[in-house]
């Protein structure tokens, strides 16, 4: 982790912020270059095979757009994967609607992750080969609540790998610490630069390897 550069939230946001208001990339651009990365590695978890299957679970902000172009680059490579959404359609927007769309015009039916038990999406789950954790990024900040927590608990409970999108759903971006369930990942694919709690005392439990992607933003600019 030394050798990596390190920032807090707020420092990638004024990263993401330069590159979009100074140099004009689009955040749907910053968001395809995080998604395509992340399904790369994706890919490398499951041995190049294309006979496994991966689940997909989103959430409805910039982090769910990130799932959201994960599953679009493992399907057009012949992937069989799932989405499971843990917000309504229509409450998604912005960029991440871009690619929900784009998702749904190649035919993904998307499948709803809330209003069940852990128990019962544990049991759902645990089917698939692998799961991708898109279901909140580097702004939840407290304990998670609700359908979120029981996600979370869910994922875990299966057993299977978990590639962490950005950061563990749960854990915390600048103090590494989980208030309450938090997604036990095998590997986490990040952007820009690792977050400061990566560092933190425990919090390689929640991250398992991490793997800095470059999505065209040298991470300099603060």
């Amino acid at each position: 982790m030394n050798s990596l550069p390190v920032m807090s939230r707020d420092e990638v946001r004024r990263v993401d912020r330069w590159a979009i208001d100074a140099i004009g990339l689009s955040g749907l651009v910053l968001m395809e270059n995080a998604g395509r990365q992340a399904a790369d590695v994706a890919c490398a978890m499951l041995d190049g095979a294309v006979d496994g299957r991966v689940a997909v679970l989103a959430g409805a902000g910039n982090n769910g757009g990130d799932g959201f172009v994960v599953a679009r680059h493992l399907l057009v490579r012949g992937i069989a994967v799932d989405v499971y959404l843990l917000s309504e359609p229509e409450k998604i927007r912005g960029d991440a609607r871009v690619n929900l769309d784009a998702l749904v015009r190649l035919g993904m039916v998307c499948r709803p992750a809330t209003g069940h038990t852990a128990t019962s999406m544990a049991e759902r789950w645990g089917t698939y080969d692998l799961l991708v954790d898109a279901l909140g990024g580097t702004g939840i900040t407290g304990g998670l609540r609700g359908d979120l927590a029981v996600a979370v608990e869910a994922a875990n409970a299966t057993g299977k790998p978990i590639l962490a999108v950005d950061i563990p759903t749960g854990l915390d971006a600048d103090t590494g610490q989980a208030a309450g369930p938090a997604i036990r990942a095998v590997r986490t694919v990040t952007f820009v630069a690792a977050k400061r709690g990566f560092a933190a005392p425990g919090a390689a439990a929640f991250t398992g390897r991490v793997t800095v992607a470059d999505i065209g933003v040298p991470p300099d600019r603060r």
